[in-house]
């Protein structure tokens, strides 16, 4: 059989460069590396971020719309001085705190827009100026099946994801004649994050993670990363985690940072805890028409605001109360 009867036909490919260049093996050894002691991992969120996260790291925060954000996290991030970020975006308010601070350079983007009110003046701004250099699409589930290929240590995923649409033109897939149906099936590269953020209900002080209501993309991403840190609502003892290991997404020896963060989501919401702060969310999108009204934001909400203590002072319990579905222990 000669050469060519052994290659596998291209059909087409996607037009943009890999962000990210996948090294499986690389990654392989980093992982086995990484303690599998049952240690304490718990940080303050600026703690964290100046251990593990440094200018230019492809980073990634894991999330549903506003649901489970990792905001403590990300505000931390801002205001750490780390600069010039390659992100995996699925985005609302987390990325745009990003972009009013010029952050971002690259994106594989999936969809990051402020859901009802539209798309993000903060991403138009930073994308037509060109600060934000290189923007690769993805859809939603292409992005998840990427971090699953690299959390099953495959270069690749093959899906019909994507096939015959602009998302497809616009990404970095490939798409090839299946060697089984003759079908055409899409190729999407495995995805590995230098730095993971996610925002979950529970955890333990070693890292152990359980997620209420919907779980998002967390079991594919968390399984994809060098570095994972974690935020979560509550710390419980491990034998709590242990009594319903069958909710427990996020196993310990993934995590490497853990961060008691309540109302750590806000001003997003949190299955069972509080809901979205609608008139904060939406005095925050009002500020995006200019970049003056951009820069006094951050400055009252974010720069100025010592720590995530100091944030939930700011906020004040009234508030925190009106927003609750039911006690959160500060």
């Amino acid at each position: 059989m000669n050469e060519h009867h052994n290659c596998i036909p291209i059909v087409d490919k996607g037009e943009a460069d890999l962000i990210q260049p996948v090294d499986l093996d690389a990654f392989r050894e980093h992982n086995r590396k990484k303690s599998k002691l049952l240690i304490d991992k718990t940080m303050t969120e600026e703690e964290a971020i100046d251990r593990f996260v440094k200018d230019g790291d492809y980073i990634g925060f894991e999330l549903y719309g506003t649901v489970r954000c990792p905001v403590s996290l990300t505000r931390a991030l801002v205001k750490s001085g780390k600069k010039d970020f390659r992100i995996a975006g699925q985005g609302v308010y987390e990325l745009d705190l990003l972009f009013a601070m010029d952050l971002v350079r690259e994106i594989d983007f999936t969809y990051i827009g402020l859901e009802v009110y539209g798309v993000s003046n903060l991403l138009r701004r930073r994308v037509e100026s060109g600060s934000v250099r290189k923007i690769v699409e993805w859809s939603n589930a292409g992005l998840t099946w990427r971090f699953k290929a690299a959390s099953m240590g495959v270069p690749f995923i093959a899906t019909r994801c994507m096939l015959g649409t602009d998302t497809f033109r616009k990404s970095s897939a490939i798409a090839v004649k299946c060697p089984f149906s003759g079908g055409t099936v899409a190729l999407l590269p495995a995805l590995i994050l230098d730095v993971g953020f996610i925002h979950v209900n529970r955890a333990d002080i070693h890292g152990n993670c359980q997620i209420d209501g919907i779980s998002g993309f967390a079991f594919e991403m968390a399984r994809a990363c060098k570095t994972l840190i974690v935020s979560t609502e509550q710390i419980v003892d491990v034998n709590e985690i242990r009594e319903h290991p069958d909710r427990t997404i996020i196993p310990y020896y993934l995590v490497d940072a853990v961060v008691h963060a309540p109302y750590g989501s806000w001003p997003g919401e949190m299955t069972g805890l509080y809901e979205r702060d609608e008139p904060h969310y939406r005095m925050f999108i009002d500020s995006q028409q200019s970049e003056e009204a951009t820069a006094g934001y951050m400055k009252e909400w974010v720069l100025d605001v010592p720590d995530h203590k100091g944030l939930l002072e700011k906020i004040g319990p009234e508030r925190l109360k009106e927003i609750s579905l039911k006690e959160v222990k500060i």
